[in-house]
């Protein structure tokens, strides 16, 4: 007889971390973000040498980029694919094993100067070759072929995993090579195309509680599919051309186009909720990120790429993954859907280091950089320490 996930889950009965793919990975990819901070303002500090192949900027980026990131998309995708396809959730032992392979390539990676790097390679990308190899078979065989964009996209995010591996083994400085572009990229197509869905959805369910007349546009109508089909030229030049004149061109229209869709979705109706309102904010650093790139390549004298990029990585990054692990962790759990004073501090820590490492970039002040990674570290050791005891118990 066939289950439904909240049978499937209440099957286990094992530890409630293990009961649905949330869990371990929202949890363990804050503790690592938190963690590999703290590793990172050391080695910046000269006060730590990371015992690592990677030079300390690779290592840093890495650690976030396909790190940390990878573990949200795990988390996030191991929740939603049910929803999807109808099929069960990957829960209990399967699910920590999957867990463990993430652990071994933070291991891997970290300690390289220890091991022979092809065995740093294997093991960094087998997560996340199983875990795509796990949606495909969910996807095909609950026919769930819309679906199929996110499959292809972190398909891309492991093959950018991968040249960011062979930049380190040509003794490239990988940290600006075709794997961390390509790898990023994926990332702001991915928050496009999900944000795409869920920041108008959650938005019109609010504002029609509310009784609000002024609703969001309906998701993926044509203009958001121009949108995002103009976005993937724009993110291909930047990756294969970063400091031409057309790449800064394309950014800053398709930056823009992005802002009139976020406008589209009310969020100016929404700050009464920061459970909704932290999606439009965070969102809207990606098309403020690419402005600021397309700024940053065509005028480098006023403005380093590293700032309009810290943008895409802290504040689209960061932001809408923190704003989709707290929602998720509430309703998932069955907890109101309602932000307390702790998720207010993540939301206002993550958007304060945002602005303050994007100023640094131009105003480079070593203290501009520690408050940055300082409220980076209140952002996610905040979300562990506010949302873990709700993760490691079970559903209300």
């Amino acid at each position: 007889m066939a289950r439904s996930s909240a049978e499937q889950m209440r099957r286990w009965q094992g530890p409630a971390i293990l009961s649905y793919g949330f869990r371990p990975f929202f949890l363990f990819g804050a503790l690592w973000a938190a963690v590999a901070m703290v590793l990172w303002i050391m080695a910046l500090a000269g006060h730590l040498d990371l015992p690592s192949e990677l030079d300390p900027v690779s290592w840093h980026a890495h650690a976030f980029l396909f790190g940390y990131t990878g573990a949200i998309i795990a988390g996030f995708l191991l929740t939603a694919v049910p929803n999807w396809t109808g099929r069960l959730p990957v829960v209990g032992w399967a699910l920590a094993g999957l867990v463990g392979l993430w652990v071994a390539g933070r291991v891997a990676v970290l300690f390289s100067d220890a091991l022979p790097y092809w065995a740093v390679m294997v093991g960094d990308l087998a997560f996340p070759i199983v875990l795509a190899l796990m949606i495909l078979r969910e996807i095909v065989a609950g026919k769930n072929w819309r679906n199929l964009i996110i499959l292809l996209l972190l398909a891309v995010f492991t093959l950018a995993n991968l040249l960011f591996h062979l930049d380190v083994q040509n003794g490239d400085y990988a940290a600006q090579g075709y794997g961390a572009r390509l790898g990023l990229a994926a990332i702001m197509l991915m928050i496009s195309v999900i944000g795409g869905r869920i920041v108008p959805s959650f938005t019109r369910n609010w504002l029609v509680r509310k009784g609000r007349e002024q609703l969001p546009a309906t998701p993926m109508q044509t203009f958001d599919k121009l949108v995002l089909w103009a976005s993937i030229p724009g993110f291909i030049l930047w990756v294969l051309l970063p400091e031409a004149l057309i790449t800064a061109l394309v950014l800053i229209i398709m930056g823009i186009g992005h802002l009139v869709r976020l406008a589209r979705w009310k969020g100016v109706f929404t700050f009464a909720d920061p459970l909704v309102a932290i999606l439009h904010v965070a969102y809207g650093f990606m098309p403020l990120g690419a402005v600021a790139m397309g700024f940053a390549i065509s005028r480098p004298d006023i403005l380093p790429v590293s700032a309009a990029q810290h943008l895409w990585m802290a504040g689209a990054l960061g932001g809408m993954t923190l704003a989709v692990m707290t929602r998720a962790s509430l309703g998932h759990t069955g907890r109101p859907l309602q932000a307390g004073s702790g998720t207010m501090v993540i939301y206002l820590a993550i958007i304060g280091s945002t602005l303050l490492r994007f100023v640094a970039g131009f105003w480079p002040e070593d203290m501009l950089y520690h408050l940055a990674g300082g409220l980076w570290l209140v952002a996610f050791a905040g979300y562990a320490l506010v949302y873990g005891p709700i993760l490691l118990r079970p559903r209300l």
